[in-house]
Protein backbone atom coordinates (compact mmCIF):
# COMPACT_ATOMS: atom_id res chain seq x y z
CA UNK A 1 0.00 0.00 0.00
CA UNK A 2 1.47 3.31 -1.20
CA UNK A 3 1.83 5.79 1.29
CA UNK A 4 -0.99 8.64 0.30
CA UNK A 5 -3.64 5.37 0.01
CA UNK A 6 -2.49 4.97 3.54
CA UNK A 7 -2.90 8.69 4.22
CA UNK A 8 -6.54 8.61 2.91
CA UNK A 9 -7.45 5.95 4.56
CA UNK A 10 -6.38 6.93 8.28
CA UNK A 11 -7.79 10.50 7.37
CA UNK A 12 -11.51 8.55 7.01
CA UNK A 13 -11.07 6.46 9.99
CA UNK A 14 -10.24 10.00 11.58
CA UNK A 15 -13.29 11.40 10.16
CA UNK A 16 -15.24 9.02 10.87
CA UNK A 17 -14.28 8.81 14.34
CA UNK A 18 -14.69 12.78 15.21
CA UNK A 19 -18.49 12.00 13.60
CA UNK A 20 -19.21 9.08 16.06
CA UNK A 21 -18.32 11.57 18.78
CA UNK A 22 -19.71 14.28 17.84
CA UNK A 23 -23.47 12.35 17.31
CA UNK A 24 -22.71 10.77 20.81
CA UNK A 25 -22.47 14.23 22.47
CA UNK A 26 -25.43 15.47 20.59
CA UNK A 27 -27.42 12.62 21.30
CA UNK A 28 -27.00 12.66 24.82
CA UNK A 29 -25.94 15.78 25.80
CA UNK A 30 -26.66 18.72 23.49
CA UNK A 31 -30.25 17.16 21.84
CA UNK A 32 -31.87 16.25 25.74
CA UNK A 33 -34.52 18.46 26.53
CA UNK A 34 -33.14 20.38 29.43
CA UNK A 35 -35.40 19.54 32.44
CA UNK A 36 -37.63 22.13 34.07
CA UNK A 37 -39.48 22.70 36.91
CA UNK A 38 -41.94 25.76 38.70
CA UNK A 39 -43.52 26.24 41.99
CA UNK A 40 -46.83 28.02 42.42
CA UNK A 41 -49.38 28.34 45.53
CA UNK A 42 -52.65 26.83 44.59
CA UNK A 43 -55.23 25.04 46.98
CA UNK A 44 -53.91 26.83 49.90
CA UNK A 45 -50.58 25.02 49.48
CA UNK A 46 -47.32 24.87 47.41
CA UNK A 47 -47.50 22.87 44.10
CA UNK A 48 -44.67 21.71 42.15
CA UNK A 49 -43.72 20.56 39.05
CA UNK A 50 -40.79 19.18 37.12
CA UNK A 51 -40.59 17.68 33.57
CA UNK A 52 -37.35 15.78 32.36
CA UNK A 53 -38.43 15.13 29.03
CA UNK A 54 -39.45 18.49 27.36
CA UNK A 55 -38.20 22.24 27.76
CA UNK A 56 -41.68 23.59 27.23
CA UNK A 57 -42.47 25.80 30.44
CA UNK A 58 -45.98 26.83 28.86
CA UNK A 59 -46.45 22.75 29.43
CA UNK A 60 -46.40 23.70 33.42
CA UNK A 61 -47.86 27.22 32.93
CA UNK A 62 -50.84 25.29 31.53
CA UNK A 63 -51.20 22.82 34.18
CA UNK A 64 -50.98 26.36 36.82
CA UNK A 65 -53.59 27.72 35.04
CA UNK A 66 -56.06 24.63 35.19
CA UNK A 67 -55.04 24.53 39.08
CA UNK A 68 -56.32 28.48 39.15
CA UNK A 69 -59.91 27.04 37.08
CA UNK A 70 -59.98 23.99 39.29
CA UNK A 71 -59.59 26.27 42.84
CA UNK A 72 -62.04 28.52 41.42
CA UNK A 73 -64.40 25.49 41.08
CA UNK A 74 -63.86 23.55 43.98
CA UNK A 75 -62.76 26.00 46.76
CA UNK A 76 -65.10 26.07 49.52
CA UNK A 77 -64.08 29.44 50.88
CA UNK A 78 -63.36 31.49 47.83
CA UNK A 79 -66.80 33.59 47.08
CA UNK A 80 -68.50 32.48 43.55
CA UNK A 81 -66.99 28.94 43.23
CA UNK A 82 -69.62 26.14 42.43
CA UNK A 83 -68.87 24.79 45.93
CA UNK A 84 -69.14 28.43 47.50
CA UNK A 85 -72.62 29.05 45.87
CA UNK A 86 -73.75 25.90 46.94
CA UNK A 87 -73.41 26.34 50.43
CA UNK A 88 -74.64 28.95 50.24
CA UNK A 89 -77.83 28.41 48.22
CA UNK A 90 -80.32 27.30 50.98
CA UNK A 91 -81.16 24.40 49.19
CA UNK A 92 -81.57 26.09 46.22
CA UNK A 93 -80.51 24.20 42.76
CA UNK A 94 -77.08 25.18 41.73
CA UNK A 95 -75.85 25.06 38.18
CA UNK A 96 -72.21 23.83 38.06
CA UNK A 97 -69.30 23.09 35.75
CA UNK A 98 -69.46 19.68 34.22
CA UNK A 99 -65.86 18.97 36.18
CA UNK A 100 -67.31 19.92 40.01
CA UNK A 101 -70.67 17.74 38.90
CA UNK A 102 -67.72 14.65 37.67
CA UNK A 103 -65.99 15.26 41.42
CA UNK A 104 -69.30 15.80 43.73
CA UNK A 105 -70.27 12.24 42.12
CA UNK A 106 -67.35 11.22 42.90
CA UNK A 107 -67.16 12.11 46.72
CA UNK A 108 -70.60 10.07 46.80
CA UNK A 109 -69.17 6.99 45.48
CA UNK A 110 -66.11 7.32 48.18
CA UNK A 111 -69.24 8.48 50.73
CA UNK A 112 -70.65 4.68 49.72
CA UNK A 113 -67.37 2.79 49.86
CA UNK A 114 -66.66 3.86 53.25
CA UNK A 115 -69.96 3.99 54.43
CA UNK A 116 -70.20 7.49 55.03
CA UNK A 117 -66.63 7.74 57.00
CA UNK A 118 -65.27 9.86 54.20
CA UNK A 119 -68.44 12.39 53.66
CA UNK A 120 -68.11 15.35 51.19
CA UNK A 121 -71.07 16.91 53.21
CA UNK A 122 -68.70 17.58 56.35
CA UNK A 123 -68.05 21.22 55.49
CA UNK A 124 -70.09 22.42 58.18
CA UNK A 125 -67.50 20.67 61.13
CA UNK A 126 -64.86 21.69 59.27
CA UNK A 127 -66.06 25.14 59.55
CA UNK A 128 -66.51 24.71 62.73
CA UNK A 129 -62.94 23.03 63.70
CA UNK A 130 -61.19 25.51 61.63
CA UNK A 131 -58.09 23.49 61.82
CA UNK A 132 -55.59 25.20 59.72
CA UNK A 133 -56.50 28.48 62.03
CA UNK A 134 -57.53 27.27 64.96
CA UNK A 135 -55.10 28.72 67.75
CA UNK A 136 -56.62 26.14 70.51
CA UNK A 137 -60.10 27.00 70.59
CA UNK A 138 -62.39 23.27 71.01
CA UNK A 139 -65.65 24.42 69.63
CA UNK A 140 -69.01 24.14 72.03
CA UNK A 141 -69.88 19.91 72.03
CA UNK A 142 -74.11 21.34 71.28
CA UNK A 143 -72.39 23.36 68.34
CA UNK A 144 -69.98 20.34 67.09
CA UNK A 145 -73.53 17.91 67.57
CA UNK A 146 -75.74 20.36 65.28
CA UNK A 147 -72.93 20.63 62.53
CA UNK A 148 -72.46 16.88 62.85
CA UNK A 149 -75.87 16.28 62.20
CA UNK A 150 -75.71 18.03 59.35
CA UNK A 151 -73.27 15.25 57.28
CA UNK A 152 -75.11 13.27 55.20
CA UNK A 153 -73.79 12.74 51.69
CA UNK A 154 -77.34 10.40 50.79
CA UNK A 155 -78.88 13.78 51.02
CA UNK A 156 -76.69 15.66 48.04
CA UNK A 157 -78.21 15.47 44.72
CA UNK A 158 -77.04 15.35 41.27
CA UNK A 159 -78.99 15.85 38.31
CA UNK A 160 -76.60 16.29 35.43
CA UNK A 161 -74.52 19.61 36.69
CA UNK A 162 -77.44 20.14 38.92
CA UNK A 163 -76.29 20.03 42.57
CA UNK A 164 -79.40 20.48 45.55
CA UNK A 165 -78.30 19.71 49.10
CA UNK A 166 -81.45 18.49 50.62
CA UNK A 167 -80.80 20.07 53.79
CA UNK A 168 -80.12 23.37 53.86
CA UNK A 169 -78.07 23.50 56.50
CA UNK A 170 -75.52 20.83 54.75
CA UNK A 171 -72.19 22.37 54.03
CA UNK A 172 -69.82 20.86 50.73
CA UNK A 173 -65.94 19.75 51.38
CA UNK A 174 -64.45 18.58 48.44
CA UNK A 175 -60.61 18.95 49.97
CA UNK A 176 -60.50 15.62 50.61
CA UNK A 177 -60.40 14.47 46.78
CA UNK A 178 -59.80 18.15 45.11
CA UNK A 179 -56.10 18.06 45.06
CA UNK A 180 -55.97 14.35 43.68
CA UNK A 181 -58.31 14.93 41.04
CA UNK A 182 -56.27 18.08 40.08
CA UNK A 183 -53.16 16.36 39.69
CA UNK A 184 -54.75 12.99 37.46
CA UNK A 185 -55.64 15.83 35.16
CA UNK A 186 -52.70 17.76 34.93
CA UNK A 187 -50.34 14.26 34.43
CA UNK A 188 -53.42 13.43 31.33
CA UNK A 189 -52.87 17.17 30.08
CA UNK A 190 -49.15 16.65 30.17
CA UNK A 191 -49.12 13.20 28.80
CA UNK A 192 -51.30 14.28 25.30
CA UNK A 193 -48.80 17.03 24.74
CA UNK A 194 -45.90 14.51 25.21
CA UNK A 195 -44.22 14.77 28.72
CA UNK A 196 -43.67 11.58 29.73
CA UNK A 197 -40.71 11.89 32.34
CA UNK A 198 -41.25 14.09 35.65
CA UNK A 199 -43.52 14.44 38.63
CA UNK A 200 -46.19 16.82 40.15
CA UNK A 201 -46.48 17.49 43.98
CA UNK A 202 -49.70 19.19 45.24
CA UNK A 203 -48.68 20.02 48.59
CA UNK A 204 -47.52 15.88 49.40
CA UNK A 205 -49.96 14.33 46.53
CA UNK A 206 -47.19 13.29 44.61
CA UNK A 207 -47.92 11.87 41.18
CA UNK A 208 -45.10 10.46 38.76
CA UNK A 209 -45.07 10.45 35.21
CA UNK A 210 -43.96 7.40 33.32
CA UNK A 211 -40.00 6.22 34.15
CA UNK A 212 -36.53 7.53 34.37
CA UNK A 213 -35.27 8.13 31.04
CA UNK A 214 -32.71 5.50 32.30
CA UNK A 215 -35.84 2.94 33.31
CA UNK A 216 -34.92 3.25 37.04
CA UNK A 217 -38.43 4.13 39.09
CA UNK A 218 -39.02 7.29 40.97
CA UNK A 219 -37.39 7.22 44.94
CA UNK A 220 -40.35 8.97 47.19
CA UNK A 221 -39.31 9.66 50.55
CA UNK A 222 -42.43 8.73 53.72
CA UNK A 223 -42.46 11.75 55.76
CA UNK A 224 -41.68 10.87 59.47
CA UNK A 225 -44.82 11.84 61.66
CA UNK A 226 -44.45 15.01 64.23
CA UNK A 227 -40.68 15.68 62.61
CA UNK A 228 -39.85 18.97 62.82
CA UNK A 229 -37.22 18.34 60.29
CA UNK A 230 -39.01 16.87 57.90
CA UNK A 231 -37.37 13.32 58.18
CA UNK A 232 -38.35 10.38 56.51
CA UNK A 233 -40.03 7.05 57.83
CA UNK A 234 -39.82 5.26 54.34
CA UNK A 235 -39.67 5.23 51.31
CA UNK A 236 -41.25 3.76 47.86
CA UNK A 237 -39.98 3.10 44.46
CA UNK A 238 -42.37 3.84 41.95
CA UNK A 239 -42.73 4.10 38.39
CA UNK A 240 -45.98 6.12 36.63
CA UNK A 241 -47.74 6.19 40.44
CA UNK A 242 -49.52 7.86 43.22
CA UNK A 243 -48.59 8.17 46.45
CA UNK A 244 -50.97 10.47 48.64
CA UNK A 245 -50.36 10.56 52.48
CA UNK A 246 -53.06 11.55 55.08
CA UNK A 247 -52.21 11.58 59.03
CA UNK A 248 -52.91 13.69 61.97
CA UNK A 249 -49.90 15.59 62.08
CA UNK A 250 -50.29 17.16 58.97
CA UNK A 251 -52.61 20.00 60.33
CA UNK A 252 -53.82 20.07 64.03
CA UNK A 253 -53.13 22.09 67.18
CA UNK A 254 -52.40 20.28 70.58
CA UNK A 255 -53.95 20.93 74.22
CA UNK A 256 -53.94 19.67 77.46
CA UNK A 257 -52.04 17.16 75.94
CA UNK A 258 -54.16 15.95 73.27
CA UNK A 259 -53.60 16.22 69.28
CA UNK A 260 -57.14 17.65 67.69
CA UNK A 261 -55.98 17.58 63.63
CA UNK A 262 -58.03 18.16 60.63
CA UNK A 263 -59.28 14.31 59.75
CA UNK A 264 -62.67 14.81 61.54
CA UNK A 265 -65.25 11.67 62.20
CA UNK A 266 -68.89 12.53 60.78
CA UNK A 267 -70.23 10.55 63.11
CA UNK A 268 -69.31 12.12 66.78
CA UNK A 269 -67.87 15.73 65.15
CA UNK A 270 -64.71 15.31 66.70
CA UNK A 271 -60.94 14.10 65.02
CA UNK A 272 -60.60 10.61 64.78
CA UNK A 273 -59.00 8.56 67.85
CA UNK A 274 -57.19 5.58 66.56
CA UNK A 275 -53.76 3.31 66.42
CA UNK A 276 -52.70 5.38 63.42
CA UNK A 277 -50.39 8.32 62.92
CA UNK A 278 -50.75 8.16 58.99
CA UNK A 279 -52.07 6.06 56.22
CA UNK A 280 -49.83 6.23 52.79
CA UNK A 281 -51.72 5.19 49.55
CA UNK A 282 -49.67 4.18 46.08
CA UNK A 283 -52.21 3.95 43.13
CA UNK A 284 -52.63 5.09 39.85
CA UNK A 285 -54.78 7.57 40.54
CA UNK A 286 -54.30 10.55 42.80
CA UNK A 287 -57.49 11.32 43.70
CA UNK A 288 -58.23 7.72 44.07
CA UNK A 289 -54.90 8.19 46.37
CA UNK A 290 -56.54 11.07 48.27
CA UNK A 291 -59.84 9.52 49.25
CA UNK A 292 -58.30 5.97 50.20
CA UNK A 293 -56.22 7.33 52.53
CA UNK A 294 -58.52 9.13 54.46
CA UNK A 295 -60.95 6.28 54.68
CA UNK A 296 -58.25 4.04 55.80
CA UNK A 297 -56.76 6.42 58.23
CA UNK A 298 -60.45 6.84 59.26
CA UNK A 299 -61.23 2.77 59.55
CA UNK A 300 -58.27 2.08 61.38
CA UNK A 301 -55.12 -0.06 60.78
CA UNK A 302 -56.68 -3.64 60.36
CA UNK A 303 -59.56 -2.53 58.35
CA UNK A 304 -58.09 -0.34 56.71
CA UNK A 305 -55.90 -3.22 55.15
CA UNK A 306 -58.71 -5.67 54.57
CA UNK A 307 -60.08 -2.41 52.17
CA UNK A 308 -56.71 -2.11 50.35
CA UNK A 309 -56.62 -6.10 49.86
CA UNK A 310 -59.78 -6.13 48.15
CA UNK A 311 -58.49 -3.50 45.90
CA UNK A 312 -56.49 -4.57 42.70
CA UNK A 313 -53.52 -2.55 42.09
CA UNK A 314 -53.43 -0.64 45.65
CA UNK A 315 -50.83 -0.59 48.21
CA UNK A 316 -50.94 1.02 51.66
CA UNK A 317 -48.26 2.06 54.37
CA UNK A 318 -49.70 2.37 58.12
CA UNK A 319 -47.57 3.63 60.63
CA UNK A 320 -48.85 3.19 64.17
CA UNK A 321 -48.56 5.69 66.82
CA UNK A 322 -45.34 4.27 67.57
CA UNK A 323 -44.30 5.41 64.04
CA UNK A 324 -44.05 1.54 63.35
CA UNK A 325 -44.29 1.12 59.56
CA UNK A 326 -46.40 -1.79 58.07
CA UNK A 327 -46.78 -2.31 54.52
Amino acid sequence: MNQDKRKKIMLALILATIIVIISFVYNHYLAKPKSISKNGFYFNTVIAIQLNDTSDEALIDDCFALADTYEHYFSRTMEGSDIYNINHADGAPVQVHEETAELIRAGIRYGKLSDGLFDISIGALTELWDIPDNNGVIPNEDAIKEAAATVDYTQIDVDGCTITMKNPDARLDLGGIAKGYAADQMKAYLNEHGAHEGFINLGGNVLTLGEKSDGSPYHIGIKKPFSEEGETITAVDITDKSVVTSGCYERYFEKDGRIYHHILDPVTGYPYENDLNAVTILSDSSMEGDALSTICFALGMEKGMELIDSMPDTEAIFIDKENKVYQ
